[in-house]
Parts: structure tokens; sequence; C-alpha cells
């Protein structure tokens, strides 16, 4: 239990805090405008992995250390969620850019909102 709250302070905070991280030496591929991104741990990104349209979006085979990237206009933002469906979520984050890296192994939906 205290590896779990240990976890969500950390994310909260760096996700609530709105750290960036600069990419890696290797040019990482962009995040389209208007998309929320999860980054693979070579600096590209797949097409699977770009959401545009709100709601819950379930992932598949996203594990490991990864880097959140919200390109999104107007102020939207996004959570990350340990269920599917967008159930058992953290914090709505609304930072335009890149995320401090974190462990997606727990995490199975990301959440488009307004």
């Amino acid at each position: 239990m205290r590896k779990i709250a240990t976890a969500a302070a950390g994310l909260s905070l760096a996700l609530g805090a709105g750290l960036a991280v600069a990419p890696s030496a290797e040019a990482a591929t962009p995040c389209p405008s208007g998309a929320v991104c999860i980054r693979e741990t070579n600096g590209t990104i797949l097409n699977k992995n770009i959401f545009y349209s709100y709601g819950a979006h379930n992932l598949s085979n996203v594990t490991g250390v990864r880097v959140m990237v919200n390109n999104q206009t107007g102020g939207a933002g996004f959570q990350i969620c340990r269920g599917y469906n967008g159930t058992n979520c953290y914090p709505v984050v609304r930072y335009v850019g890149e995320y401090a890296p974190y462990d997606m192994t727990p995490i199975n939906s990301v959440v488009l909102v307004r």
C-alpha cells in the first residue's frame, strides 16, 4: 500500500507541477497538434498511442517508463488511469508539453478532458 501511495504522490507532483523534460539527444517524434501522445522509450510515437477524441482510451502493451505529451489546444487536459475505460484515475493535468517520465506498467487507460 505504501508503494502505491508513494507512486501516486510522485505522479501527482510530477504531473501536477507540470514538470517538462527535454527530448533525448536523438530527435524525438513530435506529438501532433490537438493530441495527447505516449512516447516510446526510443523517442518515437506509435500511431496507436496518439489520442485526439475526448473520453477514455484503453491502452494495450504500454509498459515501462514512458513520457506523456499533451499537445491539445484550448486548455484541454488528460488523466492517466489504473483501470480500463477511465476508472481509478489520477487528477486531470492541463500543462501543454512533455511530462516527467513515469512507469506506465500499472496504467490501463488515458482520458482526454475538455
